[in-house]
């Protein structure tokens, strides 16, 4: 399979299965949807309207010598991985902490209901958190780097647990040949020095929750009295920016109906100095008045592009950002499991609620039919894992002929099931979404590419 596409002046073909990439001029672009179905003398026809012959057979030639060295028109080899994958013992590898049910903003958006996701409001004590890190390291097999991330609601409201179970988690690896990777995510309306000095301690990542500008940030994240958090929040979140000497954090950001210009907020975030940016669209029912419509979605392309662009420009500038949207590996990538299947949530990735129960993530906490055990009984519904360990590109009709199902893996499994009733369907903006970003984000490379 190729992908062919044009984005700010390139003309660049991806071979999907292969996922090389080749930024070509016009003659090869204008061949290569030719190429597998005609005959040179063909093509040939067809296209002397446009090209000399003698510079048809030459784009030709080099077509083929790209098809013969494995780097278009490749066959797809990953399928029979899937078979391995199904019968791999499954290996917890990290877990999602709801710290505390429980928030001190409104955000319009959140999915988690200001952080009762469905139920009641409750903090997670310390003995449930240190029964979550027990049943991590019972079920991680051998694996030794494991991941916990401290989640809301907003975290911060119990950050005592949250040192008490880091000093837990500490207390475990050498015993147990672990290492913990700790991450935090906030709003940042209780951070504060000590705490910002602890995090650059204990966190692996820390995750700042804002919006963009102020304008889109106060309407969307007020407190409950109406008051935006714009103005408190900022300075702090520079302060961890900084302390953190850029790396190691994200401010992550979501775009809604309200702020289909999100370039600008992307943009806003880089020009007050931020590095690492995440802006992404809200995932909302048809019926919320913030929601992407599908009549959003060529807008919403439209800004990825101006977002590209400039990206582009400010990176050749020695100016340029991460937009994590925009990441992309070319040369490597994930590997076999995680291109075909994603995140692992359901398997891999858990989520564990204040009071101890397993979900397959952070999106399906209060679905009770996904309620897979405990940290007290372990999973008793492993008929759930085995659901989700079948989840792949390839049990996706949606996925099969799709170019960007390498980089997604699918797509969010919570999504599909909100969207569908099943998470083996697709949540179908958001797929033309993400094909945009892939497109995009390719083009990004090839720029930098060229220029060297």
């Amino acid at each position: 399979m190729v992908h062919q596409y044009k984005n700010n002046g390139y003309n660049i073909l991806l071979d999907v299965n292969s996922s090389a990439v080749h930024v070509v001029d016009d003659i090869v672009y204008d061949i290569v949807p030719l190429f597998e179905e005609k005959e040179l003398n063909e093509i040939c026809d067809i296209l002397k309207d446009t090209y000399a012959k003698e510079e048809i057979k030459e784009a030709y030639e080099e077509i083929k010598e790209l098809k013969d060295a494995g780097m278009l028109f490749t066959e797809d080899i990953y399928e029979p991985y899937i078979k391995d994958i199904k019968l791999k013992d499954t290996v917890v590898k990290a877990l999602c902490l709801h710290i505390a049910h429980d928030c001190n903003l409104a955000c319009k958006y959140c999915f988690a209901e200001e952080g009762e996701y469905h139920g009641r409001r409750a903090l997670m004590s310390f003995e449930v958190g240190k029964k979550a890190l027990d049943f991590l390291v019972e079920h991680s097999g051998a694996r030794k780097n494991l991941e916990v991330d401290f989640f809301g609601g907003e975290p911060l409201m119990n950050f005592e647990v949250v040192k008490q179970i880091v000093e837990y988690g500490r207390s475990l690896e050498e015993k147990h040949n672990k290492k913990f990777r700790f991450t935090l995510t906030t709003n940042g309306v209780l951070l504060n020095d000590d705490i910002i000095e602890y995090a650059n301690k204990e966190m692996s990542n820390v995750v700042l929750s804002v919006d963009g500008r102020k304008e889109v940030h106060d309407y969307m994240r007020p407190f409950r009295n109406g008051k935006g958090s714009y103005d408190l929040v900022m300075p702090k979140f520079k302060k961890v920016a900084e302390s953190r000497n850029q790396l190691n954090y994200y401010v992550r950001g979501t775009f809604t109906h309200h702020n289909l210009d999100f370039c600008a907020d992307v943009l806003s975030l880089a020009d007050e100095g931020f590095e690492q940016i995440s802006v992404e669209p809200v995932v909302a029912a048809d019926t919320e008045e913030y929601a992407i419509k599908k009549e959003d979605i060529p807008k919403i392309c439209e800004e990825y592009d101006k977002l590209a662009a400039e990206l582009l420009k400010r990176k050749k500038e020695k100016r340029g950002f991460n937009f994590f949207h925009f990441m992309i590996d070319l040369e490597g990538g994930p590997c076999v499991a995680k291109r075909l299947s994603g995140c692992g949530s359901g398997c891999e990735y858990l989520a564990v609620t204040p009071w101890g129960d397993l979900y397959p993530c952070h999106q399906f906490v209060g679905e009770e039919g996904f309620l897979m055990g405990n940290v007290d009984d372990g999973i008793t519904k492993p008929e759930i894992v085995d659901k989700f360990k079948t989840c792949n590109v390839y049990s996706k009709e949606k996925c099969r002929n799709c170019f960007a199902k390498f980089y997604c893996s699918g797509g969010c499994a919570a999504n599909s099931y909100k969207f569908h009733g099943d998470i083996n369907n697709a949540y179908d903006i958001g797929c033309e979404l993400q094909r945009k970003r892939v497109e995009c984000a390719i083009m990004i490379k090839a720029g930098l590419m060229t220029e060297e």
